[in-house]
């Protein structure tokens, strides 16, 4: 009579089974899928394992579905009469898309112009490429969404203080994972302006700063700081459409310094889906794992962020492990990136200790009932000027002429500033190379060094501390001069040449 196979091993044969539908851009193997809430979970593998049995073999369950998935997608393309359209209903199965194809927040005749318009980008990088109406917006910039993974940063004090380097990573993976409740909303912010920035303070003792470096390709760098914490970012992305999809791969560099003890901790996250851009109800998934490396001592976690799945099943899942620099597993790590992660100590075969239980780590805050973009309390702060500085630089998101139309709902003369926006940008640019001259981040200074990420090369942006001692002066001859004065009221202005781009 042979042993039962362990949760590590059952889990890791259940990973493998998905991996051809979510290893996208990196080699390294996916962590086991727990348990988590337990048999439940179990229980739908065994019976996506005896399905599979009786499709007969030839490559199994998750063959004859994705088969399944093509006939269908064929048979949406003949109704609707475009090719390489793909309709996903998260919640349902197959006889559902033609259904979710005529949902969404297009208007008939809009969305069948846009897919038009967009067809010929299929297989593409539209990082850059494209012009989208404002209609698909949400009332903030791209720096603007950076500063919402500062929500939770509580949790970052937890992992300084602790003393245990295995529930430093608990503490510190929870936070990473936190943001992403926000980066579910279907909204696109606006990318920035070259030269925009955006402060934030009068949160958890945090400032934060954060500057557009680039314009093409878009790149971004921010830093922020407290008695806790040092967390820098180099944000990039590379895209592919796909048709009625857009897949994102991160190839940004994230690093987090907890003061106390000095360590360090580099993050590579998963890539993104985002689902049924023109045809359907938008909706955003992270299939893949996040891997979080103490590079002081070796330690990591090691998350997976399960596909959604048939009528929804995996979806927002996220199970793992925290691993000695020896790769023995110490904690596992369960829950959902939109609602909760909870953690338990294990053994070395991933299984819950004796006399340990699952405990808790993070939960998301209440939020907004129906809110518009679907916004947080947090995401309404940080496009608020009640987290913004004394002395406001005149080149923050915030101030933008198309944000603020927007956020007041005039789709029309935040389109209309849009555009002016952008064609001072264009205007910018044609200056400064007549002139043979270079933008210069004000912020962050580039490096030399070059990282490699699952997704491509990324060069390197480093905080050089000038925003520091701005603030630092700022402060000290502000006490009462400016105390008083609507930075509500400044003007919009990221341009290198003043305005230059409006009497060119």
């Amino acid at each position: 009579m042979t042993s039962s196979p362990s949760c590590l091993e059952r889990n890791r044969a259940r990973g493998k089974g998905r991996a051809g539908r979510v290893e996208i851009g990196t080699s390294r193997e996916k962590p086991p899928n727990l348990g988590g809430k337990g048999k439940n979970i179990e229980f739908s593998g065994f019976l996506l394992s005896d399905m599979a049995q009786k499709q007969g073999g030839g490559g199994g369950f998750f063959s004859s579905l994705a088969s399944s998935l093509s006939n269908f997608k064929n048979q949406v393309n003949g109704l609707l009469g475009y090719e390489g359209l793909e309709v996903i209903n998260p919640e349902g199965g197959t006889e559902d898309a033609e259904v979710e194809a005529q949902r969404g927040r297009w208007k008939q005749e809009d969305r069948d112009g846009h897919w038009k318009m967009m067809q010929k980008y299929v297989g593409a990088d539209i990082t850059s490429m494209v012009t989208l109406p404002v209609l698909i917006f949400e009332p903030m910039t791209m720096l603007q969404k950076m500063a919402e993974l500062m929500e939770y940063s509580h949790l970052l004090e937890l992992a300084d203080e602790c003393e245990d380097p295995y529930m430093r990573l608990v503490y510190a993976a929870s936070w990473f994972i936190s943001v992403y409740y926000a980066l579910q909303r279907t909204w696109k912010p606006f990318n920035p302006i070259l030269g925009e920035t955006y402060e934030m303070v009068n949160h958890e003792g945090i400032t934060f700063i954060a500057e557009q470096v680039c314009h093409h390709p878009p790149m971004s760098a921010a830093h922020a700081e407290n008695d806790h914490f040092v967390y820098d970012i180099t944000s990039k992305v590379k895209t592919k459409f796909l048709g009625n999809s857009l897949d994102i791969y991160p190839l940004g560099r994230s690093r987090l310094k907890l003061k106390k003890d000095g360590v360090i901790l580099e993050l590579v996250p998963p890539p993104t889906k985002v689902n049924n851009l023109i045809f359907g109800r938008t909706w955003v998934d992270s299939p893949g794992e996040m891997v979080l490396t103490n590079l002081t001592t070796g330690d990591k976690v090691v998350l997976y962020f399960q596909p959604c799945g048939w009528f929804g099943a995996g979806r927002y899942e996220v199970d793992g492990y925290v691993y000695n620099a020896d790769e023995e597993p110490k904690v596992l790590m369960t829950g959902k990136w939109n609602t909760s992660m909870s953690y338990q100590p294990c053994d070395l075969d991933g299984e819950p200790l004796s006399g340990t239980e699952l405990k808790e780590v993070w939960k998301v805050a209440e939020t907004p009932a129906n809110d518009k973009f679907q916004y947080t309390h947090f995401a309404h702060k940080v496009n608020s000027f009640d987290t913004a500085p004394p002395s406001l630089l005149a080149s923050d998101s915030r101030l933008r002429s198309d944000r603020y139309a927007l956020e007041k709902g005039d789709l029309s003369k935040a389109g209309s500033e849009k555009s002016i926006l952008e064609e001072k940008q264009r205007s910018e640019k044609r200056t400064r190379e007549a002139k043979g001259q270079k933008f210069v981040p004000r912020w962050f200074d580039m490096t030399e060094e070059v990282a490699v990420t699952p997704w491509g090369d990324l060069e390197i942006y480093e905080y050089n501390g000038k925003y520091s001692k701005h603030r630092e002066a700022i402060d000290v001859g502000n006490s009462n001069t400016n105390e008083d004065a609507d930075i509500t009221k400044i003007e919009f202005n990221p341009w290198q040449y003043g305005n230059v781009a409006e009497t060119e």
